[in-house]
């Protein structure tokens, strides 16, 4: 009998998961009793380390999924259904979606223009890589339409919260080299917004990889999907890159809104200081974070951002 092999899952697509072994991909299907086991998540995610058994032809079984160090996840958009008949609508089940297994990092990438950023999003970002303790830098794409000192402000504002914030751009090459080196010898995951230039930040530093771009409509100020499959990229040996396809919505997983106040940052000097306990920081009297918020210690947008996730959900 063959004895199982190990392996990093690099491409999911279709009930096919595409296993790297020796600088090529095996297509190889999942062991039947895994199916039976699924439960309501991703059970084979590109990341996962793996077990499995070569077969003919260049194909492979799945035997067993290895623990996961790490995990990237939201919550799966509710399905596109037709309202039935008597106007009920069937209350919505929550399922993970994970976007990535064992990551060491996350980029999250967000333009300084075309499209604008979206703080909302960018903090709902945030929060899933706090809620799982996932080191993230922040990649201030399009540098170079940057016109006027205040398209700069959000880019000052994370960096002002202790994030690491690269700024770079394609067209001139500002800030390539230093992303490349928070790449090199890391499982990365890139994140971000559609049309902020995640593929054209890859084929800027690899340009082999030749990845698909798009352009942002200028109705919209919104980009449009062009990596349609998240794949795990192995531009150069030790670095794994995965280009995930650009999320327009992102609902956090697994996180109770009572449990949100942990994953601001900037909130913690205040949280023991609030005349109520427990304090939700959004409407009690004698609340400190909000007192801190209007005084501008917290910066407004942010908390602007931790009351639309409190207040209507994820």
């Amino acid at each position: 009998m063959t004895e199982p092999k190990r392996g990093v899952i690099v491409r999911v697509h279709g009930g096919h998961y595409y296993v790297l072994d020796d600088g090529r991909e095996v297509d190889c299907s999942m062991r039947g009793r895994m199916k039976r086991e699924r439960l309501d998540t991703k059970i084979i995610a590109i990341g996962d380390d793996v077990l499995w058994t070569p077969g003919e032809e260049g194909t492979g079984i799945i035997e067993e999924v290895l623990p996961r160090r790490s995990v990237l996840s939201r919550q799966a958009p509710p399905p596109r259904t037709r309202r039935p008949r008597g106007g009920y609508t069937p209350p919505e089940q929550h399922t993970e979606q994970v976007i990535m297994a064992n990551p060491d990092q996350v980029l999250v990438i967000f333009s300084l223009l075309n499209p604008h950023p979206n703080p909302l999003m960018l903090d709902r970002y945030l929060v899933a890589c706090e809620a799982v303790e996932l080191p993230v830098v922040m990649v201030a794409n399009k540098v170079d339409l940057v016109e006027d000192e205040e398209d700069l402000d959000i880019a000052r504002l994370y960096e002002g919260l202790g994030y690491t914030v690269i700024p770079t751009s394609v067209t001139t090459g500002e800030g390539l080299e230093t992303l490349h080196e928070a790449l090199r010898g890391r499982l990365s995951v890139l994140t971000g917004p559609s049309g902020v230039g995640k593929s054209s930040l890859l084929n800027a530093l690899w340009p082999e990889l030749d990845l698909e771009v798009g352009e942002v409509s200028e109705y919209t100020d919104k980009g449009t999907h062009t990596t349609v499959v998240a794949r795990l990229l192995t531009p150069e040996p030790d670095t794994f890159v995965a280009d995930t396809p650009g999320l327009r919505t992102f609902r956090l997983w697994d996180i109770d809104p009572e449990q949100l106040e942990a994953f601001f940052p900037e909130f913690e000097p205040y949280l023991n200081t609030c005349q109520f306990t427990p304090c939700t920081h959004t409407h009690e009297p004698g609340c400190a974070v909000r007192a801190a918020a209007e005084r501008g210690d917290i910066p407004p947008v942010r908390y602007e951002s931790y009351t639309r996730m409190f207040d209507y959900g994820f």
